[in-house]
């Protein structure tokens, strides 16, 4: 094709073809009016993290002109749907931002896998793998929250941390302590697991958060510069602490959490996690085919005596008030001194103990711990509280603390009879005033 110029003489003219497709390793998608470029970015390990860039259109343009705008991918939004077995990446014209895992299941043998559920879970072996499990073939049931705890070092609490991120890979993430202090919680809260390492919430609102999280059904994600929206919540928390005492605040009565201590390893094997990751397409395939050793008992599906430990029974101790404490231990030390096994008690006896002690209290919170938390009721007079009658004990004595102390009252030492004072009869009419 050739066209002339001013002068009558021909000039060339190019003829332009079309940008061609992009590379297929450069991905665009447009999700409701926003572009993104879907990106693998490489890792320290040496592995990819799949992301989405948010793009601008006209640089689009730019880089392969407006007809490349038809191989854009487009879809109405968002979801989250939490699926391993059969996953789907778009569901109803939606983008699932639940992510696959790249495991094939695989028959085969896993030792090391059973190794280290064992080390962890215990004597709670086939609990540990109903709770592997359940996150594999159920991953919307709710879970206790697993805490793990050990003053030792070298005790496996964070290889089995790794080792989940390993199993579950971009649904699993590492939060610290500020991370649920934070207003902003788009990056962690359409995850499967939340780990923590090191866990140290010893504030009240921090646990109230996080028992709320466990079992809660929907959940208000809040990115920064955007506007808060209600998601679906199925996460589960795995926390692990160097404190056995208080990790967290743990009240009486608490249900939604399973505390193991972990001992500490016989080895150490610098390429054991290696060894996790190249058995788990075996350890797939046998969730697969597993049947699971418990029922549905409860919300968290586990019933609370399946996973009361004494490790739970020690942090709920830890948590309870300075007080309560002070009362027990001088209780415990009354019933040792007697050789008894129950105490009978009024609250003023009770308060002029601790003041013997240094302990400052006040009437209201001595009742408020003997009712509420000790749950013992009053005695018919009202004055104590019974458990078996234990008075005779201590009936020489003018009160708790001259009965620790050995010192008996006067009167019964010396074996003094009261003296019975006689009163004349009154006459008839006195109480008319005649």
């Amino acid at each position: 094709m050739s066209k002339t110029n001013d002068n009558n003489q021909p000039v060339a003219v190019e003829n332009k073809q079309p940008q061609a497709a992009p590379p297929t390793n450069e991905v665009f998608i447009r999700v409701g009016t926003t572009l993104y470029k879907v990106v693998d970015q490489p890792t320290i390990t040496g592995g990819k993290v799949r992301m989405r860039i948010p793009w601008n259109m006209e640089t689009l343009r730019q880089d392969y002109g407006k007809e490349f705008i038809k191989y854009v991918h487009k879809y109405d939004g968002f979801c989250t749907v939490p699926e391993h077995v059969n996953h789907r990446t778009v569901i109803d014209g939606f983008l699932n931002l639940y992510e696959p895992i790249g495991h094939k299941p695989m028959q085969g043998d896993f030792p090391n896998i059973k190794k280290l559920v064992s080390h962890i879970f215990g004597e709670q072996y086939e609990l540990g793998m109903d709770y592997l499990q359940l996150l594999y073939l159920r991953s919307v049931q709710k879970l206790p929250i697993l805490l793990l705890v050990s003053e030792e070092r070298n005790t496996g609490k964070t290889t089995f941390l790794n080792f989940l991120k390993a199993l579950f890979q971009d649904n699993v993430t590492f939060n610290t302590n500020e991370d649920f202090r934070s207003q902003f919680n788009s990056d962690w809260a359409g995850k499967l697991l939340i780990v923590v390492d090191e866990v140290l919430l010893s504030r009240r609102e921090d646990s109230e958060r996080l028992k709320n999280l466990s079992t809660t059904l929907s959940y208000k994600v809040e990115a920064k510069g955007k506007d808060r929206n209600e998601i679906s919540f199925f996460a589960k928390f795995v926390l692990c602490s160097n404190n056995e005492s208080l990790p967290v605040i743990i009240d009486e009565g608490e249900t939604r959490y399973w505390v193991r201590k972990i001992s500490s390893l016989q080895a150490d094997d610098t390429n054991f996690l290696e060894k996790l990751k190249a058995e788990i397409p075996a350890f797939l395939f046998h969730l697969q085919g597993r049947t699971l050793s418990t029922e549905h008992k409860s919300r968290m599906w586990f019933a609370p005596e399946q996973i009361a430990t004494d490790a739970l029974r020690r942090i709920i101790r830890c948590n309870r008030n300075r007080l309560e404490v002070e009362m027990s231990e001088l209780f415990l030390e009354v019933m040792e001194n007697t050789q008894t096994d129950s105490l009978q008690f009024c609250l003023n006896d009770a308060i002029a103990l601790l003041q013997c002690n240094h302990v400052k209290a006040e009437k209201h919170l001595v009742r408020k711990i003997v009712q509420d938390c000790w749950k013992l009721q009053p005695s018919e007079n009202a004055l104590g509280y019974h458990v078996r009658d234990a008075s005779h004990l201590y009936s020489e004595y003018n009160d708790l603390n001259d009965y620790l102390c050995g010192v008996k009252s006067k009167q019964s030492v010396h074996q003094v009879q009261p003296v019975k004072r006689t009163v004349p009869p009154r006459k008839r009419g006195a109480a008319l005033g005649m």
